[in-house]
């Protein structure tokens, strides 16, 4: 990747629908108040929910606090992805080891978990908060927020 570039960053969870699409939102919410140039996108690892918007509680969650996304659609991970995206952040390890099966071994993008090395609250997964209440959405958005600016340091957005 060029330092002159603009990175390209895919968050990636499960059915696309709670964390990878709140960690979408709440990177180019980031982005634009830092003035960076990033281009973000999110997908998962699965099929259930695609073409969806994301679930009613992430959709909420980020209205509340004015990182909207309710136009994304959910979409599931492509092999091109791997070739079009610079950095790959997946949500929790089975979400990692499914993504590196995928990897093909020509690609260079990175692969890795999204919290990795942020020491944030001692997570090192982003909580799946499908089958729990709204507070979950709320702890999860919370952290996505927190380890954005980390984030955006590490994958080196520039103006």
């Amino acid at each position: 990747m060029s330092h002159l570039a603009e990175p390209k960053v895919l968050f990636v969870c499960m059915g696309n629908i709670c964390r990878s699409p709140l960690a979408e939102g709440i990177a180019r919410a980031h982005a634009v108040r830092r003035g960076i140039r990033v281009f973000v996108d999110s997908a998962g690892t699965e099929a259930y929910h695609v073409g969806e918007p994301p679930d009613a509680r992430a959709r909420r969650v980020a209205r509340v606090r004015a990182t909207p996304i309710d136009g994304q659609r959910a979409r599931q991970v492509q092999a091109s992805d791997f070739a079009r995206f610079d950095w790959i952040f997946a949500a929790d390890q089975r979400t990692l080891d499914e993504l590196l099966r995928r990897q093909p071994g020509s690609s260079e993008a990175r692969v890795q978990l999204l919290l990795a090395g942020l020491c944030l609250r001692g997570d090192e997964a982003v909580p799946d908060p499908y089958y729990d209440d709204y507070a979950a959405f709320e702890y999860v958005y919370e952290l996505l927020d927190e380890a954005m600016p980390l984030l955006l340091d590490r994958i080196g957005g520039k103006v």
